[in-house]
């Protein structure tokens, strides 16, 4: 899909901080990281570097920022700078970065602008190189305009560019660019395979894991419009895990409505609309207009096959909202509309005093005839209104007591989503301030094989079966005082020591799990409950999360932090039917249960960690 895989790397330049060794940015890094870009914010923010980096400091902020926003502003910074030194190469790659930050906000007019500008500075310096990345990110928005003639003029420059100057990188990316604009833009999906083998070799040869995971997906939304779902599934969920690996949510928010596409073909709808539903709140989290617009037609489009009109209509209606919203022309409309609301307001009130003036007058002239046919009137209509009154006042007795049932459902139906005392701070104040917590247990489960266990399975039995365990998981997590977070796919997140338990969160948390491993293997001796066996994984962790409400609409209670992420790596590294803990969790629950060293073991981006198998509670070993 084009639009995503623009490399945006302009500035040669790199810098070394001798206090502070975070980073080394090379010409040829493609994947964004949000772990260099929080590092670099909160070096920028402590101002310990030195002046004559600062340029560089913040191009490389705007380059690593996976927020659009945030990525604008230090692009803004830095062209103001830069502008200030005379630094050509920064000048540009501010351009480069504003202009890139523009197009993901879905401002295509101001994105072209930017781009422009970047070009022709590139232009009078003869800089090829540069001037070849910004006519692959020209052609990107011009692709996003349905402009196929200036698209296609500008990725050929790009080509030519990058092939005259050996630049076998970004030959690859504009031969990518290109293939997916025949794929999706011309629907030529046979001749975008010939670009996406090209491209997708140099890649691999490379090792450029942001492009081998955009060309993967890229050759699935190709094998997708030939008709070939199981080769486009394959390719496009290769690519999702790699790109969620590497924090890239525009591309990933693209193929989730690919893969919604693919299921529908298949009317396998529930999960053709949870594929939707999941591209959506992804654009949303990460506030991708063109997206958000883009998941809202993939619903309308759904609905509509189902024969679903006022819903196809409803996502429709939001579709052209934001699709709007891309050529800023909602403004206007929204102007329109108060402006015709208030001409007919006037229009209403001129009519009213006409009529108003014409019945006082009608009624001057035939008072002294009728005045007794009035009197009788009057009374009449007093005991009308007063008739009316008396059904107003008992519409609103029950008006009032229908609202207070839905409070108190409403109530019911927060609770049961938030915690108490969050719920309560969203009501008075209508949002939620995040909290950290120096010391809660995070608990991660995992079904083993579920993927290809669950492939035979009809949705209904599939959603029957977790349904069940997550059900009684939930069970588990009220007796013990523990809560649940989420659920991701066949994933179960849950916590302890958030707002109850406090004290004894973590032997809390491993008696669960143990309760947990009971209920999967009773599972495997039930009869005739059409209830799916499978074999779990459990890993806990324990240490510090900020937590907090993410999102306005369809909102969720959610933590972040380290110690998330350990927990993850020790269910991810254990076995099933075990309990696998860190050392933080060991040492709160050793004096209560027996447990099994590990030793040290290797955890993605965390180095050697000391792991440990929970075995019995000491008191059932005396």
């Amino acid at each position: 899909m084009a639009n995503f895989n623009c490399v945006k790397r302009v500035v040669h330049k790199t810098i070394c901080l001798p206090l502070w060794v975070l980073y080394f940015l090379g010409t040829f890094l493609y994947a964004q990281d949000q772990f260099i870009a929080d590092s670099l914010e909160t070096l920028y923010i402590s101002g310990q570097f030195e002046e004559k980096d600062s340029l560089q400091l913040l191009y490389d902020l705007a380059v690593n920022s996976l927020d659009p926003d945030k990525s604008l502003q230090y692009s803004n910074e830095l062209l103001r700078r830069a502008i200030e030194a005379d630094s050509t190469q920064h000048i540009i790659g501010a351009y480069q970065e504003r202009g890139s930050a523009l197009r993901l906000k879905g401002d295509l007019n101001k994105a072209l602008e930017s781009f422009f500008n970047g070009i022709k500075l590139a232009e009078q310096e003869e800089l090829k190189r540069e001037l070849g990345i910004l006519y692959i990110n020209m052609g990107t928005v011009y692709a996003a305009m349905d402009d196929d003639q200036n698209a296609i003029l500008n990725y050929k420059k790009a080509i030519d560019i990058h092939k005259a100057e050996n630049d076998s990188m970004q030959y690859a990316t504009a031969m990518e660019n290109l293939g997916d604009f025949y794929n999706l833009n011309l629907n030529k999906p046979d001749s975008a395979l010939i670009f996406f083998k090209q491209s997708g070799e140099i890649f691999r040869a490379t090792d450029n894991k942001s492009g081998v995971a955009n060309n993967l997906g890229n050759i699935g939304l190709a094998y997708a419009l030939k008709g070939d779902y199981d080769i486009a599934e394959k390719n496009i969920g290769q690519a999702t895990e790699m790109l969620e690996e590497l924090g890239h949510y525009y591309p990933i928010s693209v193929y989730l409505t690919y893969m919604s596409d693919i299921y529908a073909e298949q009317e396998q709808w529930e999960i053709a609309f949870g594929y939707a539903f999941k591209s959506l709140d992804l654009a949303k989290q990460h506030g991708l207009k063109e997206q958000i617009g883009d998941a809202y037609l993939k619903l309308s489009e759904l609905h509509e096959k189902r024969g679903n009109t006022a819903e196809s209509l409803k996502y429709f209606k939001n579709h052209v909202i934001y699709r709007d919203s891309l050529n800023n022309i909602d403004k206007v409309q929204e102007m329109a509309n108060l402006r015709a609301d208030f001409e007919v307001s006037q229009k209403q009130i001129e009519v009213d005093l006409l009529q108003k003036e014409s019945e006082i007058q009608l009624l001057k002239d035939k008072r002294q005839k009728i005045i007794i046919y009035v009197t009788a009137l009057a009374l009449v209509l007093i005991f009308v209104f007063a008739f009316f009154l008396y059904k107003r006042y008992s519409f609103v007795k029950e008006t009032n007591t229908i609202i207070e049932e839905e409070k108190n459902r409403s109530d019911a139906l927060l609770l049961n989503i938030l915690p108490k005392e969050t719920a309560q701070e969203l009501k008075e104040t209508g949002q939620v301030e995040a909290k950290k917590f120096e010391s809660i247990t995070v608990l991660f489960t995992d079904f083993k094989d579920f993927t290809r266990s669950s492939a035979n399975l009809s949705p209904e039995n599939l959603v029957r079966s977790v349904d069940y365990y997550f059900s009684r998981f939930d069970e588990v997590m009220e007796k013990h005082g523990l809560e649940k977070i989420k659920t991701m796919g066949d994933a179960y997140m849950c916590t302890g020591g958030l707002h109850l338990n406090k004290e004894n969160h973590a032997t809390s948390m491993v008696r669960a799990a143990f309760e947990i491993i009971e209920i999967t293997e009773a599972v495997k001796n039930m009869d005739k409950m059409n209830i799916m066996p499978y074999e779990i994984r459990i890993g806990i962790n324990t240490g510090p999360v900020v937590a907090g409400v993410v999102g306005t609409q369809k909102f969720a209670y959610d933590i972040w932090g380290d110690t998330v992420n350990v927990a993850a790596r020790m269910e991810t590294n254990s076995e099933t039917g075990r309990i696998n803990v860190s050392e933080n969790t060991y040492e709160l629950i050793k004096d209560e249960f027996e447990c099994e060293y590990r030793g040290k073991m290797k955890v993605k981006n965390k180095g050697m960690m000391k792991m440990y198998y929970v075995k019995n509670p000491k008191l059932q070993m005396a």
